[in-house]
């Protein structure tokens, strides 16, 4: 019973990942504000991110940390490179985010709209 519950919720994350890459690429490629293509593209980045992390985990794991439970244990130890590859994602994802808003705020100042089919139809 408590094997099943806990296979049930391992995929309820993936599942998680999943529908959060899905509505993140539905604002990216469907809406035509530039703001909601910024969002929709980091959702889709969070999505990624929690998908990572699940693939890392399992069950009975230790932190992956040098301690008397490793060294009695080593086996048991979680792989680090997810975790480690999530953290510099986030920090990247986060500087990502900040530099397109300051582009979509730029576009906003030039332009005066954030539609992507008005600013396509407008001339330099």
């Amino acid at each position: 019973m408590n094997e099943s519950l806990f296979s049930l919720l391992n995929y309820g994350v993936y599942g998680t990942a999943v529908i959060l890459m899905l509505i993140g690429l539905y604002g990216a490629l469907i809406k035509k504000s530039l703001l909601k293509i910024v969002i929709g593209l980091s959702v889709v980045d969070s999505g990624l991110n929690l998908l990572i992390v699940a693939l890392g985990y399992y069950k009975g794991g230790t932190a992956p940390i040098f301690s008397p439970a490793y060294l009695a244990h080593p086996q048991l130890m979680v792989d680090p490179v997810p975790q480690a590859l999530v953290l510099t994602a986030i920090v990247i994802g986060f500087g990502v985010t900040a530099v397109a808003l300051a582009l979509v705020i730029r576009l906003y100042r030039h332009h005066g709209t954030l539609n992507i089919d008005q600013i396509k139809n407008l001339k330099w």
